[in-house]
């Protein structure tokens, strides 16, 4: 990879090619735009619970295994690796990539899944697009303007971020152009995120065991040198060392694969890449079957697993008879959210609601309004 002090190449996003905010604002000239944008997302309320939001077990049931914040870190210092490897605008990844999840719900994708059933004929729920609508919206810590004000090459990203669970919302900006190169970065820095730490978590739980892991090729890559040194030490003296190996692997395939799509596609703009005809950061052909092989048994063996099926049943569960609860007698939602129902209606204000609770607000307000001895 590029060293962290080269230019950057004509076709990154920097401050003197941005588009600007909605509503114009005037700092001092020689303030960077993406760090006035950093700031305001570290200091939102949003930012902050994703502390105590599921990223696949529930916020709560063990200190060592991941949350929606500490996910949303490690997507930004991936985000900040490939940035540097691509010689673009790391401090633009990094920031699409802890923005990137602000309007995810509580409890993981089953949240998400549960909001969007609930919302099916309401708009529909989305979390890149409640991402949108917390930055631009939600958040208002400002008497200017509501929302963050935030850059457009950052709101554009969010748009249009894409994974296996993330789709591009019905959203403007989602113009069926591609986000810029530290947009796309950001995107597969979440999918290598999750891919690598979710299976360390998965380790941690007991759901898989060192035996199971050898069925994956990149594990077993990855494991084959680390063994050799330390053959008789537990898994969990080795895993991270094995993870490392495994996140650099698909690292290296990125940059390398993503160099020569930029090259071939001779962008030389931040629009060319918009306009170009395909993705320019991606794995290799090579590297996508060993990807998906990852991928599908994260989702046979961990996903699927029986104890996170009864955690997802449980989400479903206190998010649906909240809902319900808020829509049958609005007076239950707080003051601040129910005098917007005229203007917004009530299953997007009850949506809003939902989304923006953790998973112990939730479950809190489930036993204040549905167990007897609880105080409301």
């Amino acid at each position: 990879m590029s060293q962290a002090n080269d230019p950057y190449k004509p076709y990154a996003v920097t401050s003197a090619s941005s588009r600007g905010r909605e509503h114009p604002e005037h700092f001092p000239a020689r303030v960077d735009p993406y760090a006035i944008d950093r700031q305001r997302v570290l200091h939102c309320a949003a930012f902050r619970r994703l502390e105590y939001k599921t990223q696949v077990f529930v916020a709560g049931e063990h200190d060592h295994f991941r949350t929606r914040l500490t996910h949303t870190l490690e997507v930004a210092s991936i985000a900040r690796r490939l940035c540097v490897g691509l010689q673009v605008n790391a401090a633009v990844g990094e920031l699409i990539a802890l923005t990137h999840d602000l309007g995810h719900a509580p409890f993981g994708h089953a949240g998400e899944e549960t909001l969007a059933g609930l919302m099916q004929n309401h708009g529909g729920f989305e979390h890149n697009a409640q991402t949108l609508r917390v930055v631009t919206y939600l958040e208002h810590p400002y008497p200017a303007f509501r929302g963050l004000n935030m850059t457009f090459e950052v709101r554009e990203s969010l748009a249009k971020h894409c994974t296996l669970y993330d789709k591009p919302g019905l959203h403007p900006l989602a113009d069926g152009s591609h986000a810029p190169v530290e947009g796309q970065i950001a995107n597969l820095a979440d999918r290598i995120a999750y891919d690598c730490h979710d299976l360390e978590d998965a380790v941690g739980a007991g759901l898989i065991v060192e035996p199971d892991l050898q069925e994956i090729t990149l594990w077993a890559q990855a494991a084959g040198p680390v063994r050799e040194s330390y053959p008789d030490l537990p898994l969990a003296a080795v895993r991270r060392p094995i993870l490392d190996a495994l996140e650099a692997a698909l690292l290296n395939d990125v940059v390398a694969e993503s160099r020569r799509r930029i090259k071939t596609a001779g962008v030389s703009s931040v629009d060319d890449v918009r306009q170009a005809p395909r993705d320019l950061v991606a794995f290799s052909d090579a590297m996508q079957p060993h990807v998906g092989q990852l991928e599908s048994f994260l989702a046979d063996r961990v996903y699927h697993h029986h104890r996170l099926v009864r955690m997802d049943d449980k989400a479903d569960r206190f998010i649906s008879q909240l809902f319900n609860a808020y829509v049958s007698r609005p007076k239950l939602l707080p003051p601040r959210f129910h005098q917007r129902i005229d203007d917004q209606g009530l299953h997007c204000v009850t949506c809003d609601y939902l989304a923006g609770m953790t998973d112990r607000f939730c479950q809190d307000e489930y036993q204040r309004l549905f167990e007897a001895h609880q105080s409301v």
